[in-house]
């Protein structure tokens, strides 16, 4: 081995030919000042094509494209290499077959020991397959972007480490409302609410998911309008190849509609579960008020029995308690009866406007000094099928626990208005009328809310109340076909809303009567009988008055006769008159001979007379329920002429 004071052996000339020549990865070739191939090795032959003779003396341009050539880079090349030393390029160039490949290239100047330009120094390498496969990287970055760019129903963006926002796709655009240009730069903290911001909530999120690599969260967020919207976001990690911290990847979606459907769908299974829970209660309810009836039925009849049996005064006095209290036990189990719907309904059709102006002076009764009591009644409410007692009883109940409620001074306001349902409260559609209570009590709390309509169910001390008062506002307002709502804060009162159907098709007055009697206090007596019970009376004193009200009287819904009348037409003839020009009219006839004495009578429903205000009242609820309804008067027909 050589020592160290000895000098190493100087490469020959033809050593360094030896090794460019078998460097075959690489075309190793020379050229003169002008361009032209004066060298060649095996490299330049594998990757070009060319053997050495074919290519000796010639222009390097050879291997350039003609667009190239064209756009003058051989020429370009040299020029630079020979001003600043060397020159590095990359692009397609041509193998002898005409095949394109992609060349990374080198041009460096030459010198002799003089320092005198003698040529340059030429190297390419054939970079296809890497070229390609960056090609292919480039084409899939680009189509990502495109692809995260397209989206638009999900906000897709890029944070840097401190949480700024560097990217921005149309989605964020769509949903956010901002352009790139308004939000590139800026804290995403931006879009949460003041509420998270002042909990440094996304602070806290960047944190989990820098410790977790991601986070997931829902909430509000703030659209560039102020708006707010829910939001469904995921933020992850995004780490380099040596786990160096990035940034973050954030996706936020829309999903307010998602949302509200889905409370909807709770709001409609709890209702139904507390339906359940009330069909449940009423059936129970309805059976032990049977029983119970049952019961009183025994104790009010051995009472009654026994007063009659006894004369001693000091057993009747006990007896009449029991008595009493059979009788208060009896409008116990009524009420009951109404809560689990077994109790009939005395339905008719009123005017709401005049039976709510009646039930605002029971209800002002009923109030102690320091309550104010006001009302908004529109006088054009439309009409409503209900029994009337009960609507009553029901808006006293309200009234009364609306009283109970306010401790000290406070008001209580009854109001009415016509609502459009699609099955937000108990599924119902339609039209109904909205019928509200409204105090300002202390409220009820939201834990007692689904309780309040139980039978005995009370919050008030013992002895203030039966706990039946609610129960037979929900009862009655069930049977009717409506719905109750409540809606209370605890501290500043409640408003209870009764739904009751609106009647279609049909004018809000009471049904109108032709009264036709010739004996003037019957007639009287009668038109007072049939105002009493709300309806609206007109009165002819013969049959031939009465056709000609019929000739010039919109509408009618039973004609009431009597059938014994002097002149020429009697009832049975007016009832002929009628039924052939307005068959659906129905008509009710009295008498106070036999019927079967008089011709014809029998075809039609007679009423005896003497007759009470509750048969008359029984006969005309049957013949008016059977009737069609009043349309509107403008469709009304034109009367019997």
């Amino acid at each position: 081995m050589p020592t160290s004071h000895e000098r190493a052996t100087p490469v020959s000339t033809e050593s360094y030919k030896a090794l460019v020549e078998a460097v075959v990865d690489y075309a190793i070739y020379m050229l003169d000042r002008d361009g032209r191939i004066i060298s060649w090795n095996a490299g330049a032959a594998r990757i070009k094509g060319y053997h050495r003779d074919e290519v000796l003396g010639r222009h390097f341009s050879c291997f350039f494209t003609e667009e190239d050539r064209a756009a003058g880079k051989p020429e370009t090349a040299i020029a630079t290499a020979i001003r600043e030393g060397r020159f590095h390029s990359e692009g397609w160039r041509l193998r002898k077959d005409g095949e394109r490949f992609w060349a990374l290239t080198a041009l460096d100047v030459v010198h002799d020991e003089q320092g005198r330009l003698i040529g340059l120094a030429k190297i390419t390498r054939d970079m296809t397959e890497q070229h390609a496969l960056q090609e292919a990287l480039a084409a899939s970055e680009r189509n990502f972007r495109l692809l995260v760019q397209g989206v638009s129903d999900y906000a897709i963006y890029m944070l840097d480490p401190a949480g700024r926002i560097n990217s921005w796709n149309s989605g964020a655009e769509r949903i956010k409302g901002y352009s790139s240009d308004e939000v590139i730069g800026s804290h995403f903290s931006r879009f949460f609410t003041p509420e998270d911001r002042a909990a440094d909530l996304p602070a806290r999120a960047l944190a989990t998911c820098l410790a977790e690599g991601r986070f997931e969260s829902e909430g509000w967020r703030i659209r560039k309008d102020g708006s707010r919207f829910w939001a469904h976001a995921v933020v992850e990690v995004i780490r380099g190849p040596d786990g160096e911290h990035l940034g973050f990847a954030k996706v936020t979606r829309d999903i307010t509609e998602r949302r509200d459907t889905q409370q909807r769908l709770e709001e409609a299974r709890e209702q139904l579960l507390q339906a359940q829970k009330l069909e449940a209660i009423g059936q129970l309810t309805g059976n032990i008020a049977h029983d119970f009836n049952n019961l009183l039925t025994v104790v009010r009849g051995a009472a009654d029995l026994a007063m009659r049996l006894d004369p001693d005064p000091r057993v009747r006095r006990q007896l009449e308690v029991i008595a009493q209290a059979a009788d208060t036990g009896t409008g116990i189990t009524r009420q009951l009866l109404t809560f689990a719907r077994r109790q009939p309904l005395q339905v008719r059709r009123i005017a709401p406007a005049d039976a709510l102006q009646k039930t605002l002076q029971l209800v002002r009764q009923s109030l102690r000094p320091g309550i104010a009591l006001s009302s908004s009644i529109p006088h054009d409410l439309p009409a409503i099928e209900v029994d009337l007692n009960q609507l009553e009883l029901a808006l006293l109940n309200l009234a009364v626990n609306a009283r109970d409620a306010i401790q000290d001074d406070g008001e209580i306001h009854l109001g009415a208005a016509v609502r459009v349902l699609d099955g937000e409260v108990d599924g119902l559609r339609g039209s109904f009328l909205a019928l509200s209570v409204s105090d300002t009590g202390c409220g009820i709390p939201p834990e007692l809310e689904d309780r309040i309509f139980e039978p005995f169910f009370t919050t008030k001390q013992f002895g203030r109340g039966t706990g039946l008062g609610l129960s037979q506002v929900y009862g009655f307002t069930r049977e009717s076909g409506g719905g109750v709502q409540i809606a209370s804060r605890t501290g500043e009162g409640t408003t209870v809303t009764l739904f009751l159907p609106c009647s279609e098709a049909v004018e809000a007055v009471n049904p109108r009567i032709l009264v036709v009697e010739d004996d003037p206090a019957l007639a009287q007596v009668a038109c007072d009988m049939l105002e009493m019970m709300d309806y609206e009376v007109l009165l002819a004193r013969s049959g031939a008055e009465a056709l000609q009200l019929l000739r010039h009287t919109p509408h009618v819904d039973l004609v009431f006769s009597d059938i014994v009348m002097p002149g020429g037409i009697n009832g049975v003839e007016l009832a002929n008159h009628v039924r052939r020009r307005l068959p659906e009219v129905p008509i009710l006839l009295t008498t106070g001979h036999s019927a079967a004495q008089q011709d014809g009578a029998l075809a039609y429903p007679v009423l005896d007379k003497p007759y009470t205000y509750e048969q008359l009242q029984e006969r005309l609820r049957e013949h008016l329920v059977r009737a069609p309804a009043r349309a509107p008067a403008a469709a009304a027909h034109g009367g019997a002429g």
